[in-house]
Formats: C-alpha cells, sequence, structure tokens
C-alpha cells in the first residue's frame, strides 16, 4: 500500500476514533472559558475559533466565555493609568471599568466576527444582557477593589434562546448588581457560574499551562484524570499554589453543582480542544465528578 493511502486511513482512524466522544456529546452543552496566550496569538486564536467552530458542527452546543486582562491592561496603559493588581485580581475604579468595558467588547466582536467568517452564527453577548449576570461586590481579602464582582445568580435564558436557535453565544464577564452598576468579573469565574447554571456536560478552561501538576517543579507529573476528591487532597497538602488554586476549586465547584467533567488544557498547543474531547487519551487535565466513568476505550 502506497504512502499516500496510509495518510488517508490514518485520517479515517482518527474520525472513528472520535465517533464515540461525537455521539455521547451530540446536543449537550460545553462551555469554553477562553483567555491566556491562546487569545493574544493570531494563530492560536483562530485554531480555538475553528476547534469551537467545529464542535458546534458536529452537534455539540458550545458557549465561549472569554477574557481580556492582557488587552485591558494595555489600553488602560494607554490611557496614561498604571494597572493595580491586589491578590491577582485587577482594582477596577471607574475609568478602569469604563476602559476594560469597551475592550472586552472590542474583544467579543472580533470573535463573533472570526466565527461568522467560518459560517457559523454566533451572538456576542455580555452579562449585562438579558439581565444574565447579577453580581455583588467582591473584596479581596476584606479590600475593596472597586468594581470587581462575584457572581451572586445567572440567569440562563438569553442563553438558551440563542442555543434553541442554533447561535453560538459569545460571553464577555460584565454584570450588573442589583442597583444596575456595572462591575468587571474575573472569566473563570463567569465560566463556572454559566456552566453550573446551564448544566453544562463539559467546562474547558484553555490556560498557559499543560494542566494540573503533582510537583509543578516536575513536568512529568502531570494528572491526566483527577476526582474531586484526588483534587481536594492535593489543595490540602499544599501541592497546588498561585493560579491553578482558585482555578482547581472553581473546577471542583462546578462539578459539584452538575457539570460532568471539567478540563484544564494549554491553550498554547494548537487544537488542544480537538484532542481533549476528541481522542481516547486526551491532554492536559480532566478533572471528573466521583460518578463519571474514566475514558472509554483506554487500552486501545
Amino acid at each position: 500500500m502506497d504512502k499516500s493511502m496510509d495518510k488517508y486511513l490514518e485520517k479515517a482512524q482518527v474520525l472513528i476514533e472520535a465517533l464515540p466522544y461525537i455521539q455521547r456529546f451530540n446536543r449537550k452543552i460545553i462551555v469554553v472559558k477562553y483567555g491566556g496566550s491562546a487569545m493574544v496569538d493570531e494563530e492560536l486564536k483562530k485554531n480555538v475559533i475553528a476547534d469551537v467552530t467545529l464542535l458546534k458542527l458536529v452537534g455539540f452546543k458550545p458557549i465561549i466565555v472569554h477574557g481580556g486582562g492582557k488587552e485591558i491592561s494595555k489600553w488602560v496603559e494607554k490611557a496614561g493609568m498604571t494597572p493595580k493588581f491586589v491578590n491577582g485580581l485587577r482594582v477596577t475604579d471607574g475609568a478602569t471599568m469604563e476602559i476594560a468595558e469597551m475592550v472586552l467588547n472590542r474583544v467579543n466582536k472580533s470573535l463573533v466576527q472570526m466565527v461568522e467568517q467560518l459560517g457559523v452564527r454566533a451572538v456576542g453577548i455580555s452579562g449585562k444582557d438579558g439581565g444574565m449576570l447579577t453580581v455583588e461586590k467582591k473584596y479581596s481579602n476584606g479590600q475593596d477593589i472597586g468594581f470587581v464582582g462575584d457572581v451572586k445568580s445567572v440567569n440562563p435564558k438569553v442563553l438558551y434562546d440563542l442555543l434553541e436557535k442554533d447561535f453560538l453565544p459569545i460571553v464577555c464577564p460584565i454584570g450588573m448588581d442589583e442597583d444596575y452598576n456595572t462591575y468587571n468579573i474575573n472569566a473563570d469565574d463567569a465560566a463556572c457560574a454559566i456552566a453550573r447554571a446551564v448544566n453544562a456536560e463539559k467546562l474547558a478552561f484553555l490556560t498557559d499551562i499543560e494542566g494540573v501538576y503533582k510537583d509543578p517543579q516536575d513536568k512529568s507529573t502531570l494528572i491526566s484524570e483527577l476526582r474531586i476528591e484526588e483534587a481536594r487532597k492535593l489543595i490540602g497538602n499544599g501541592f497546588i499554589g498561585g493560579g491553578m488554586l482558585p482555578k482547581l476549586n472553581n473546577c471542583i465547584e462546578a462539578i459539584e453543582n452538575g457539570v460532568s467533567r471539567v478540563h484544564i488544557l494549554d491553550g498554547r498547543i494548537p487544537h488542544c480542544l480537538l484532542l481533549e474531547i476528541f481522542t481516547n487519551k486526551g491532554i492536559g487535565t480532566a478533572i471528573l465528578g466521583d460518578q463519571e466513568s474514566r475514558y472509554y476505550n483506554e487500552n486501545e
């Protein structure tokens, strides 16, 4: 058999391997939290949007929740101000909030544009639309950090309406409090709250790390599947620190509230989303509820 035929058979094999996953997640909601380097590098951006569009076209119901921190910092500096952070959270005064909202809306519409170019209908919304995200003021260890919100409640009606009409919703993490003041929301928190509210089958975080390590200094200790009990032990034993700690706590909370699987993926790897969802081994770290089965076909 010639080499070119081998190449085509390999493609067929990949499609067949994807089949059980396509069947299992057909018509299921998947929330993708999109941030980090994958938002800044144009090539990676195209890959991520192509991945999510493919998920939509094979019958999944994806929702993108995006950040934009690096872009916000850039525009805050352009306005002659210095970005300030307390415990990893952006201090957001009135002027910074105005810039953040403008920048996030700009990012939002650029993502809509990319999805539309690939032939899928997308609608960009913020948490203000349809009263989707209601927040209360967030404090960082008792410190006032301005217009930063904790999600208090999610009204997913607008998301269900868009999904039902076959749109791909793209959400920017801005919400309002009960007095209709505007607040910036950490995109991880917004993605978790939305995934819980719509009972997502999967929540995928695109980040700048490969996944969860037992020992962050040793790359060979990447954990590919983790039950929430095991995740709690890792946190309790002090293995998890830095930006991974709130992420992992978010994952545990999402699973306790009905999300079946949460994936932490390295968004710098081209097509990481497809590799994680459609291949037997996957990449990154999958966090599972205690009732969830491990990957099937594991012995193949």
